[in-house]
């Protein structure tokens, strides 16, 4: 018999994996809560996590930036 189990928690992740190269788009204000607070956010492309290093240093999560791209302007 075959069971299957649902994860209902969010994984945040604290390593270094393959999903911890690059910089994320999120909700601005959400990110600066997630820093002052240490509550995880979540990126536009799902992806949650705390954020705690300079963006800057990483290139731009390609799902991200496709997301992003597809939006209307808001102006």
């Amino acid at each position: 018999m075959t069971e299957v189990i649902q994860q209902t928690t969010p994984h945040v992740s604290t390593d270094d994996g393959d999903h911890e190269r690059f910089a994320h788009y999120a909700d601005k204000d959400k990110i600066m809560d997630s820093m002052v607070n240490g509550t995880p956010v979540r990126a536009i492309c799902g992806k949650i996590w705390v954020p705690s290093r300079d963006p800057n240093r990483y290139p731009v999560c390609p799902e991200c930036k496709e997301i992003y791209e597809s939006l209307p302007d808001v102006g």
